[in-house]
């Protein structure tokens, strides 16, 4: 049977998979024994390296296992945004959904867009990425302790306060164990020092960048914007000129270039010399600010593709 695209609609139990040209839909159990299997399965049509790419939804982890081991066999995964297959699948027509089906409208995915097949993230990146997940997740819950103090009844202040201080010691236990796991890596500790030499990048957007944007360092300025989403978007059509903007991307990455594009304004005299020459020009406020974020993310990315520390001058 000739297969190049293989979709696999991942569930927290299962495993379904269908191919193209050839359509064969097929269902493993998503555990040791069902990836052996799907393994096994994919490398008896595999014999000229043939299949093109193997295509899964990110979905909060359950992918994790299986695309690890497929990669790990050699062959061409890709996890990609639901999103962005809903889409694709809507345009093609179709608006059902079950497991079986979503596995072929995979395939269809990577037969007919064909999205890039990037490295999959290290070991020691899942688990800096994992502690990145559990920080994000005590930062939310002490910003929601927060506002209840504000109109919490007296007897319960004592208990907020005291979950409120669990916190902070938390959040400063993991800032310890997240910075000496970088300081540390051989892989890791060269990129930490780059980015600190930079005024306004701080600590959580080093662990931000370190932890959510593997790819920095490894693509042009154009291609880092765009997978970030601070790359201006046209809406032009006939005579008229819309409103450039941006959407999309990695979200946790643009909201922290947005803290840190703050921070720089202030006290980081070049990002504020340009921040300035836009806004002297006539530009909002807004776009001034976008603008100075995609500076910040291609500079930071020129910086570890050269492997040269921060200079008081924008790049020529």
């Amino acid at each position: 049977m000739d297969i190049k695209a293989v979709g696999i609609d991942v569930s927290k139990t299962t495993l379904d998979v269908d191919t193209l040209p050839e359509r064969a839909a097929r269902q493993f159990t998503n555990d040791d024994a069902g990836i052996s299997a799907l393994l096994t399965y994919l490398a008896e049509h595999n014999g000229q390296g043939q299949i093109e790419r193997v295509v899964l939804e990110a979905t909060g982890g359950f992918e994790t296992r299986a695309s690890i081991a497929l990669a790990g066999a050699g062959l061409p995964v890709v996890v990609v945004n639901p999103k962005q297959v809903r889409d694709f699948a809507k345009a093609c027509g179709i608006l059902a959904k079950t497991d079986r089906l979503d596995a072929h409208v995979l395939a269809r995915f990577g037969q007919q867009i064909r999205p890039p097949v990037r490295a999959l993230p290290s070991e020691a990146q899942r688990e800096f990425a994992d502690l990145l997940d559990r920080r994000s997740q005590l930062v939310t819950m002490r910003a929601q302790e927060k506002a209840r103090v504000v109109t919490a009844p007296v007897v319960a202040l004592k208990s907020l306060k005291e979950h409120i201080e669990w916190l902070d010691a938390r959040i400063k236990s993991l800032d310890i164990d997240m910075t000496h796991a970088l300081r540390t890596s051989e892989a890791w500790k060269q990129k930490v020092e780059l980015l600190d030499s930079m005024p306004g990048v701080g600590k959580v957007t080093v662990f931000t960048l370190l932890g959510r944007l593997p790819e920095l360092g490894q693509l042009n300025r154009q291609q880092i914007a765009a997978l970030v989403g601070v790359a201006p978007f046209n809406d032009d059509s006939g005579k008229r000129r819309g409103q450039r903007y941006i959407r999309g991307g990695r979200t946790e990455v643009r909201n922290i270039l947005y803290m840190a594009a703050v921070t720089a304004i202030r006290h980081n005299p070049v990002i504020r010399e340009f921040h300035q020459r836009l806004k002297a020009v006539g530009k909002p406020s807004k776009l001034a600010l976008t603008a100075c974020m995609r500076k910040i993310l291609t500079i930071l990315n020129s910086m570890i593709k050269t492997g040269q520390p921060w200079e008081n001058r924008l790049p020529a």
